[in-house]
């Protein structure tokens, strides 16, 4: 791939995803298919609206299917992933609609409250949308009415995934299959935090009031649940808590209000200001922590600690009827370490909410905050 973004002053190249690599395999593997005929290169039009032309490698026929692969490209971003083989195996079935599953070298979901359920291949749902899509229109193009069996497997994934958060996370066997936009950018930390400080800057240009949300999660819950804030700016903040709260501090707002999943959020409690899971993450530890705070079993502080996820997290609080204590726990330990990062500079407070669940709750000050700006 041959575009590049400058960071740091370096023109560093993008790559793509390996939901791209696998939605591109299938694509050429259907065309393939149902055409009869063989494909060296195929083209993919990414979420993030950029094109690509991938080479196809390792193509074999079979009576009914055809199996290609697409080597994955990481750009100059570091990944394990980069230089593998992501194959897609493709068979035609009677019936319409497209079934993907997980070969070799794809982890298999074995804890609640990641993106598929347990015992599905850890392929997100992007990516599997990128290949129901992709094979859609390779259908529609050859007047083919039928549906498809996709199997999607890694190259070298099992001893791979050894060196991620799969383990941890409950995706045991292999890698996940990933990507929301289809594109790896290189990410520049310094980069990153110049671009925020000029964001927060022209923020105060307009108001003395402010919205920091981590990621686009948190943008669409604003969008959705607290319209009546849109006239307030917001800034996307990505991992960078502790710094975007220093830069209001230095721009004087009066009133921050954190708008972020509790995947995210919920670090803050710990005291964590960097929420980058490369930087720490305690997320089930702090649900364990302050269930036993609020009277929870044995078991079900043993149970909290070994989650995946906070949504497993949740699930495991509702079953033992602790969910509203334990969030009050937290949600004021949130709120210390908040005060504590502001120093008196600004009032401060979090809104965390969960996909899966819905609204969470909101520290004190944050209900204050909220109370006061409905109010003007």
């Amino acid at each position: 791939m041959e575009q590049f973004v400058v960071k740091d002053g370096k023109q560093l190249r993008l790559g793509y995803t390996t939901g791209s690599c696998a939605a591109a395999a299938a694509k050429a593997a259907g065309w393939m298919l149902l055409t009869g005929r063989e494909k060296k290169t195929i083209g993919l039009h990414t979420p993030k609206g950029i094109d690509l032309t991938l080479h196809v490698e390792e193509i074999t026929r079979g009576a009914d299917f055809v199996s290609c692969a697409i080597a994955k490209d990481a750009g100059d971003d570091p990944d394990v992933t980069a230089g593998a083989l992501i194959f897609a195996r493709v068979a035609l079935k009677a019936s319409p609609g497209v079934d993907i599953d997980g070969g070799f070298g794809v982890g298999r979901v074995t804890k609640p409250g990641l993106d598929q359920p347990v015992g599905a291949a850890a392929i997100n749902h992007v990516p599997r949308q990128m290949i129901a899509e992709a094979l859609h229109r390779e259908a529609e193009a050859a007047g083919y009415d039928g549906g498809f069996a996709v199997v999607i497997s890694i190259n070298g994934g099992e001893e791979a995934a050894k060196r991620t958060f799969n383990p941890h996370l409950g995706v045991e066997g292999g890698l996940s299959v990933l990507g929301t936009s289809g594109i790896v950018e290189p990410m520049s930390q310094q980069a990153l935090l110049d671009s925020l400080q000029l964001e927060i800057h022209q923020a105060a240009l307009r108001s003395r009031r402010l919205i920091l949300a981590p990621g686009n999660y948190g943008l669409d819950y604003l969008a959705e649940n607290l319209k009546e804030l849109r006239e307030i700016p917001v800034v996307k903040i990505s991992n960078f808590i502790g710094d975007a709260l220093d830069m209001a501090a230095s721009e004087q707002f009066e009133q921050v209000l954190l708008v972020g999943h509790v995947g995210k959020l919920v670090k803050l409690a710990g005291g964590i200001m960097n929420t980058h899971s490369r930087q720490a993450d305690c997320r089930t530890e702090l649900f364990c922590t302050h269930a036993a705070l609020c009277g929870a079993s044995r078991e079900t502080c043993r149970a909290l600690f070994e989650a995946a996820t906070t949504d497993a997290c949740l699930d495991l609080l509702d079953a033992a009827g602790l969910r509203a204590p334990v969030l009050e726990s937290l949600l004021a330990a949130v709120q210390l370490h908040l005060d504590r990062r502001a120093a008196g500079a600004f009032r401060v407070g979090a809104i965390l909410f969960s996909n899966q669940h819905g609204p969470l709750g909101q520290t004190e000050t944050a209900a204050q905050i909220l109370n006061d700006w409905k109010e003007r």
